[in-house]
């Protein structure tokens, strides 16, 4: 198998009646998904393109999941825009893909035509009406080859200006095999799909499911808000697998959501994107015992994840859960600040290799040279590695234990400080919901903004007895609402700016 499509077309044949995925409105069997997305793939074909940009400008539906297969199909790559981004970010996207297409539907075609592309615009529901073309498809596979890319996944970067990561077909291939062995996904899988497609977590449930056969609900994001319709959804679809970040499952053992109601028929919880703080994850395990829980780890320029760890003991609340070790075909490495590998419980840089590997960022050729270095333990031929900017350690058992980021690493009275460690003993605290500290380097403090019932005096009197006095916030912000960002994510960057102005 050479690419995506391919491999997808496999899946059709064995499963054409099965659904593939659907929403609240609509359900695409596998055979209705391949005629939608060999319909859009005819037609941006006729751009007469190779490995050009196609950005798809829709709401998280089966019509998008239609658009990004189309686009692989013709031989180019997608980017998701989110279909609320403000005009200003998209700009900013385009202006460094310069896409030579943007899918997307009438409701939003004026905010495409607001960031001045010169890109052409077709309408979603007008591509579907176009015949597939099979002898025009069959000329660009024939062209095809496995590090092709697939799609180009931006994220935030350090200048303002957005970071597209270059992913190919044999990059997620390799990884949607490894997620199908380790947790055994196959036909029978239901996942219950929480994260927006232009987020690398959104890889591991869709991809997975058209490799396998399996189903993929798109859960609507309101009912993150309304909890007791969360279940209902899951279990009206028999969801049996669910991929969420951290913040979502904390949100269900916040409210103490089983007492009222349970998924039936959830059998693997798998969680990424951020510190799953373990009092949370240990209520879903006290309530919901049985399943398979796991710690998914990795950025998005290893496709997804690079490491994991199956949960397979008890944990504290406030202890920190291992993030494992690497996943088959995925090597990774502990490096210090001498360029030599980390004893155990030293901590260092975490870099990986392997076929789950970025081949770069998007014409951004000074970053990609930045972290898509030469491995430093191999002086004897060309072969690059990834810089994740992580810090990581093993423990006594060979687990990987994540010890924060270099960027959230900070001096303060002239101690290093990570702030995750700070924010691990916060969220320990009866009464804390979801926790961010945040260092207000201008103030030379550190501010610790929460969510819950405890007051400010009880939860710093707690953190006074769980961590050294350097550690301790220098002042405390009780929110009655944590705000998130568009991937489910505390929105530290919404809180570093606000600082002043919250109480």
């Amino acid at each position: 198998m050479k690419t995506i499509t391919e491999d997808f077309e496999k899946t059709v044949k064995a499963f054409p009646e099965r659904v593939a995925v659907r929403d609240e409105v609509t359900a695409l069997t596998y055979s209705e998904l391949m005629l939608q997305a060999k319909a859009i793939g005819t037609v941006l074909a006729g751009l007469n393109k190779r490995h050009a940009p196609i950005a798809l400008c829709l709401k998280k539906s089966p019509l998008l999941v239609a658009a990004m297969l189309g686009t692989a199909y013709s031989g180019n790559f997608y980017i998701v825009v989110d279909d609320k981004m403000p005009v200003e970010r998209i700009k900013r996207t385009f202006s460094v893909v310069e896409p030579a297409a943007v899918i997307t539907d009438a409701s939003l075609t004026e905010n495409i035509r607001a960031t001045g592309t010169q890109a052409r615009i077709f309408l979603a529901d007008e591509l579907l009406t176009t015949p597939p073309d099979e002898a025009v498809l069959e000329a660009v596979r024939a062209r095809m080859i496995d590090t092709d890319p697939l799609y180009c996944l931006f994220t935030s970067g350090s200048t303002g200006v957005p970071k597209g990561t270059i992913i190919s077909h044999r990059n997620v291939m390799t990884y949607v095999e490894w997620v199908r062995e380790t947790f055994e996904i196959s036909e029978t899988t239901v996942f219950g799909s929480q994260t927006p497609f232009y987020f690398s977590m959104s890889i591991t449930d869709l991809f997975t499911t058209l490799h396998t056969g399996a189903e993929l609900v798109i859960i609507p994001k309101a009912y993150f808000s309304f909890p007791i319709k969360l279940i209902q959804y899951l279990n009206e679809h028999q969801v049996n697998t669910i991929y969420w970040v951290p913040s979502a499952l904390s949100i269900i053992a916040n409210l103490d959501l089983f007492k009222y109601a349970k998924p039936s028929f959830l059998q693997k919880v798998l969680f990424a994107g951020e510190v799953m703080p373990t009092k949370q994850l240990n209520y879903w395990m006290r309530h919901l015992p049985g399943l398979l829980y796991a710690n998914l780890f990795g950025p998005t320029e290893t496709t997804d994840i690079c490491t994991y760890y199956v949960v397979d003991r008890q944990f504290e609340d406030g202890e920190s859960l291992p993030i494992g070790r690497a996943c088959n075909n995925c090597d990774v490495m502990v490096i210090n600040s001498d360029g030599a590998e980390s004893a155990v419980g030293e901590e260092g840089e975490l870099y990986v290799r392997g076929s789950f590997l970025s081949s770069g960022y998007y014409r951004n050729p000074e970053k990609t040279a930045e972290v898509f270095v030469q491995n430093p333990l191999n002086p004897y031929y060309p072969e690059p590695v990834y810089r994740t900017g992580d810090i990581v350690k093993y423990n006594e058992r060979g687990e990987l234990i994540y010890c924060g980021r270099k960027d959230f690493q900070i001096k303060h009275m002239g101690y290093r400080i990570e702030l995750g460690e700070i924010e691990n003993n916060a969220v320990a605290a009866e009464g804390v919901g979801v926790a961010a500290c945040i260092f207000d380097a201008a103030a030379d403090s550190l501010v610790m903004v929460y969510e819950g019932k405890i007051s400010q005096e009880e939860l710093l009197a707690h953190l006074k007895q769980r961590v050294p006095a350097y550690m301790v916030p220098n002042r405390l912000i009780k929110l009655s609402a944590m705000p998130y960002n568009s991937n489910g994510k505390i929105d530290r960057v919404w809180l570093k700016e606000h600082l002043n102005t919250m109480e």
